[in-house]
């Protein structure tokens, strides 16, 4: 193309989108060359980040793949999130290199995706990424042709040739891939990629699997499990909430006490870890080693939302509910710290910080922020809580990461151990605070913040804190006024604008918390709103051969590859897992029978997977307990003119620590808006002017009672 039709399409590019900032240079006031590309206009942080990139990036749309037609292109899309310390590395190393930014310009459109902003985008590119390479992660490197046809992926890539060992340059990449990606053999080894996914997904199971898929998941748990430490699986070691939440339910069905103890051991080891922040509360990422000594130190809202029911789930199975035990506390502990410092003052969560701070040099580290040396403790502290903190933290001289040292504990403090701490950390905490923060990544999403809402909500029931049902009702509140358009959702939101439509796990886990605040308070607007998303995800994401479809039918931006199913469990719970839940909670509530068919097509659609590899689908595996259980409801009929939550406090008091997952509570006046909605609380009375619970299973109840004792024996 020559400069003439260079400025004409530029020209055309601007009056089509008048958002596109063409990439500009400037100095800034040290005299180094800076850039501005069409990312400025982005709301995610991470492609802000990129902004100023000498790359003339473009946002994912229509317009960068028109540009690549008109150019007669391929694309590079490269995706990545804000926290991702090998995304920072590669930007660092390549993204901000003169030459190889004039190399990608000159012959590439060159694409930025959020990975957690689109990750149907992303989901597309993962699956041809893993079936060429065997395996993924992220930064994600694709080549494209300008229909969006993918020719070659990989992850990081070093600069250079011979810059990391014998690993090919990214440079070279792009040489190679500019001068072949039109020849045909190039093109056809990406093709048969692209056929075996876009062939039709696996046949769904003719018959809901049967429970026995509990057992095939928690056995091959239990030859991954690590009977000293904790965990499953080699070193790294990624927290899986759903395993953990898969194992209590498998246990608890089999009778059989072993997985049930894998999950304390687990618990118990992630918490005296370092991976735990015993200073500020809350999970760094997973840690690089067997012990869960060194986290890699980026915080994500949604390990910590689900690590916090995990650990609740723990506390209510494992240890009878004593309030004073370590798993409560970090229950407390992990959801304080999501509120004093990832909250949003509008009412959302924000997304992760980052794992890599600056040093008192101005140089970036990963984890400075979070490890300690003797002298760093001795000058926050006083000599007796100094030297304590030393011993029983493992801050020792030379430390254990890059000269630090992570906190982490042997074993769990003891009661006078931890108020003693409770002190002590406030201090470490102020020093901390001094330090320069890891990056925030402000947006919020939809799918993080409801897993969120329900770990408010159900720790708020369970703990007796009504503060922390409240702030569950505040998250939920802000998601249905704020990122919802009509009868949709939106994907993310920051700093007062929505953008993106949301996906399957959206509406999918947003429905659960909404069904999480309806138990907590009784509050029929929760199951309105639930109602409604789910209708909306059956309009417009089911797939007529059972379960759901990552986006909707009439997403288009451009057309991906492939509509895909979500059918993995992984650092978050599947959209089908979700939605089989959902759907499940839904039917046991309101009695329709539609509700119960599409979450057993969606369990269907998930059959041989769960007899082939349980280990995969451990969400769905708990949507298979319940929907193989005798649900139970209690339903807790409050007297006329009497406050609901007031009374039912007291006799929810003994059943609140229980662990019942496949339970369905409720309470309200016999009069009330939910006794009008709810079959299951029609001819239910308060019975002496009290409040009074009813327990059932299907069409037979126990006897009603006004006893705190006698509900926790029915429930036991």
């Amino acid at each position: 193309m020559n400069t003439a039709d260079q400025r004409a399409a530029l020209a055309d590019r601007i009056a089509r989108d008048p958002t596109y900032t063409p990439r500009t240079r400037h100095l800034d006031a040290a005299g180094h060359p800076r850039y501005t590309n069409a990312l400025i206009h982005a709301a995610s942080p991470y492609l802000l980040q990129h902004a100023h990139n000498p790359v003339d990036w473009r946002p994912w749309g229509p317009e960068a793949f028109a540009e690549a037609r008109a150019r007669a292109v391929p694309i590079f899309l490269s995706v990545g999130y804000s926290t991702c310390h090998w995304c920072h590395v590669m930007e660092h190393e390549s993204f901000e290199d003169e030459e190889i930014a004039a190399a990608l310009n000159a012959g590439f459109v060159p694409v930025k995706v959020d990975r957690e902003a689109r990750p149907d985008v992303d989901a597309v590119y993962m699956a041809f990424l893993q079936r060429t390479t065997g395996g993924g992660g992220w930064p994600m490197s694709v080549w494209l042709t300008p229909e969006g046809r993918p020719l070659f992926a990989g992850t990081y890539f070093p600069a250079r040739d011979g810059d990391r060992g014998p690993h090919r340059g990214f440079l070279s990449l792009l040489r190679i891939i500019g001068r072949n990606w039109r020849d045909p053999g190039f093109q056809a080894q990406a093709d048969e990629v692209i056929a075996a996914l876009t062939a039709p997904d696996r046949a769904a199971s003719a018959a809901l699997p049967a429970p026995e898929a509990l057992a095939g998941g928690a056995a091959i748990f239990a030859k991954l499990f690590d009977p000293e430490w904790g965990g499953f699986g080699r070193a790294p070691k990624f927290p899986r909430p759903a395993v953990l939440e898969m194992l209590l339910r498998a246990g608890r069905r089999a009778g059989d006490p072993r997985p049930s103890a894998q999950v304390a051991t687990t618990l118990t080891r992630m918490h005296c870890g370092g991976m735990y922040d015993h200073v500020g509360g809350g999970f760094a990422r997973y840690s690089v080693d067997r012990f869960w000594r060194v986290p890699h130190f980026e915080k994500m809202l949604y390990d910590n939302a689900q690590l916090a029911v995990a650990y609740l789930e723990g506390w209510q199975a494992l240890v009878s509910g004593d309030p004073d035990h370590p798993f409560a506390h970090v229950v407390d502990d992990v959801l304080a710290y999501l509120d004093r410092e990832m909250s949003d003052p509008a009412g959302g969560f924000y997304s992760a910080t980052d794992a890599d701070s600056t040093d008192e040099a101005g140089q970036m580290h990963e984890g400075h922020y979070f490890v300690w040396t003797p002298a760093d403790i001795d000058a926050a502290l006083p000599p007796a809580d100094a030297r304590w903190v030393r011993e029983t933290f493992g801050v020792e001289p030379g430390g254990h990461f890059e000269g630090r040292s992570v906190l982490h504990l042997a074993e769990p403090l003891s009661t006078a151990e931890r108020a003693r701490w409770s002190g002590i950390r406030e201090a470490l905490r102020a020093t901390r605070a001094k330090r320069a923060a890891p990056g925030l990544d402000d947006k919020v999403l939809t799918a993080w913040n409801a897993l969120t809402a329900s770990a408010f909500a159900r720790a708020g029931v369970a703990l007796a804190r009504p503060d922390w049902i409240a702030r569950a009702g505040r998250c939920a509140g802000f998601l249905l006024d704020n990122l919802r358009d009509g009868d949709r959702l939106h994907r993310t939101w920051r700093r007062g604008e929505a953008r993106h439509p949301a996906v399957l796990e959206d509406y999918a886990t947003l429905i659960i918390a909404c069904l999480d605040l309806l138990e907590a308070t009784g509050a029929v607007r929760w199951l309105d709103a639930a109602l409604a998303l789910q209708a909306t995800l059956d309009q417009r994401f089911a797939d007529p051969a059972g379960g759901y479809f990552r986006t909707a039918d009439d997403a288009a931006d451009p057309p991906l590859l492939f509509r895909e199913k979500p059918d993995y469990d992984g650092a978050e719970p599947g959209g089908n897992s979700q939605a089989a839940l959902g759907l499940l909670r839904l039917a046991e509530l309101t009695g329709d029978a539609e509700h119960r068919r599409r979450a057993e097509g969606t369990l269907r659609a998930l059959g041989r997977l769960m007899s082939e590899a349980p280990h995969a689908v451990p969400k769905a595996l708990c949507a298979l307990d319940r929907a193989h259980g005798d649900t139970r409801a209690v339903i807790i009929v409050t007297p006329p003119g009497a406050d609901p939550a007031e009374a039912t406090a007291e006799l929810w008091r003994e059943a609140r620590c229980l662990f019942a997952p496949n339970t369905v509570r409720l309470f309200g006046p016999a009069d009330g808006p939910l006794a009008k909605r709810i079959p299951l609380f029609a001819q239910r009375v308060a019975r002496g002017g009290a409040a009074t619970a009813y327990v059932c299973v299907g069409t037979t109840c126990d006897q009603p009672t006004t006893d705190p004792t006698a509900l926790a024996g029915q429930l036991g």
